[in-house]
């Protein structure tokens, strides 16, 4: 019992980093309309500061267009200013009751650099998986220094453990993949 509660903490840390990871790829920028891009930009509300979905509406219009329509359309020149203060690269235009973004597209240099750092940034959360996988081996070998499981246990929680760990690699490199092809897509 001890040792599948060690294997559930794990492999929940591991969710929680995939998780991570894809969070982070969302706010990478493709060159297609997004609205990540923009959600989590912070904007000074009367007396509070709130991300820009909390006051506004944000749609994609195409692959090249976001729409963001306050629902206080005093709140323009507030969410331009938030925008252009974030430096996203992006110029925000007022357009009447809303604020449009049109999304340039990137050049191949700079897809390739933005891969790059796509894959580096994978590299940081294997070592993450790969940290959880070792302190999970770790308390394997102390159940197995007290006794608590034997030796042929060990090594079969061990295997249990690199197999796991192998899964939640390959997640990340899907991930990865999935959104290098974006990046990598023409308009």
């Amino acid at each position: 019992m001890q040792v599948q509660n060690l294997f559930s903490t794990s492999e929940d840390a591991m969710k929680r980093t995939t998780g991570r990871l894809k969070c982070e790829v969302s706010h990478v920028r493709t060159g297609r309309a997004n609205r990540a891009m923009v959600e989590g930009i912070k904007i000074k509300n009367y007396d509070y500061v709130v991300s820009i979905s909390q006051i506004a509406a944000i749609n994609v219009l195409d692959a090249k267009t976001i729409e963001i329509k306050p629902w206080d359309t005093s709140q323009l020149n507030a969410i331009e200013k938030a925008i252009l203060k974030a430096d996203i690269g992006i110029s925000p235009i007022i357009d009447g009751e809303l604020v449009r973004l049109s999304i340039p597209s990137l050049t191949e240099d700079r897809r390739k650099e933005i891969a790059k750092a796509m894959n580096k940034m994978a590299e940081k959360f294997k070592i993450d998986i790969r940290n959880e996988r070792r302190i999970l081996i770790e308390n394997i070998k102390k159940l197995e220094k007290n006794k608590i499981i034997t030796e042929d246990d060990k090594k079969k929680f061990e295997i249990k453990a690199q197999k796991i760990t192998d899964v939640y690699i390959k997640k990340i490199d899907e991930i990865i993949e999935i959104k290098e092809k974006e990046i990598m897509q023409i308009l």
